[in-house]
């Protein structure tokens, strides 16, 4: 989980991939309305959030109900959206990757392969609610290498 830029599909593909666990990128799940105003500058409110993280609760649970375990990308800035995926019924952990705003905002602004502009990262950054007081969370610094944060989540997800 974390902001536009921080890395969570790259990450969470590599992690699915290294336990061959099936890999969900939450941007899918977005409707195409809620992409178009993104792609067009405009955060979206809490009510409009609310049918995709209704779309990821379901999904997770049909997927664990099926036997798989599941590496989701999520932003997850909201509690109440952390939550939710929670009372899903499904054995979760949440990983935050955070990094300083320069770091995230050069991060966006290489990419062009992605509806989020770099300007909208000052409304995600304003939505975060953070996680760092929840049980679940590991916090991972993210002002390193695709490879090495890979390796400090595994590290990390290993503990108890």
């Amino acid at each position: 989980m974390g902001v536009a830029g921080s890395g969570k599909s790259t990450v969470a593909l590599a992690l699915a991939r290294r336990y061959g666990h099936v890999f969900l990128d939450a941007d899918d799940f977005h409707s195409a309305e809620a992409k178009s105003l993104m792609s067009r500058g405009f955060a979206l409110t809490d009510a409009q959030r609310v049918p995709w993280v209704e779309r990821l609760a379901y999904e997770l649970r049909k997927r664990a109900d099926n036997g798989d375990s599941t590496v989701l990308a999520f932003s997850g800035l909201r509690a109440a959206h952390r939550q939710r995926l929670r009372d899903s019924g499904v054995p979760i952990r949440f990983v935050h990757l955070q990094a300083t705003p320069s770091v995230i905002a050069a991060r966006l602004a290489a990419r062009s392969d992605h509806f989020m502009p770099v300007h909208m990262l000052g409304s995600q950054l304003d939505a975060l609610q953070s996680p760092c007081v929840e049980p679940d969370v590991i916090v991972i610094d993210v002002d390193i290498s695709p490879a090495q944060v890979l390796e400090r989540v595994i590290s990390s997800l290993a503990r108890p």
